[in-house]
């Protein structure tokens, strides 16, 4: 039986564990744990270099070189890294603050 710990799990990690986790009827401890076996068994496998990947992710590397787990090991990243920066986007406080005013709206 599991013994249960304390951890610190981000909000947007959290929210999208209990959103997958109740279409495939997990709770959302349940779905971070699935999660975590999958990325030790990913981090174990033979198949992905963590090396190769890390060098993509820097701009070092090429990602036509990866082969196709590898690929999906920087793609996940990808969206995870386009995720947070769009969730930090405020764009109306910006134009707003550039003299811009709120974007436009169009009647219907």
């Amino acid at each position: 039986m599991a013994t249960p710990s304390p951890l610190r799990i981000d909000d947007d990690v959290y929210a999208s564990a209990k959103s997958v986790g109740a279409l495939v009827g997990r709770s959302a401890s349940q779905q971070i744990t699935h999660w975590a076996r999958i990325g030790r068994e990913l981090e174990a496998a033979d198949e992905v270099s963590l090396r190769a990947v890390a060098r993509v992710l820097s701009g070092r590397g090429d990602y036509d070189a990866l082969n196709h787990y590898e690929q999906a090991v920087v793609r996940a990243s990808w969206t995870e890294r386009m995720a947070a920066r769009l969730a930090e986007l405020d764009l109306e406080q910006e134009f707003v603050a550039a003299g811009e005013g709120p974007p436009l709206t169009t009647g219907g």
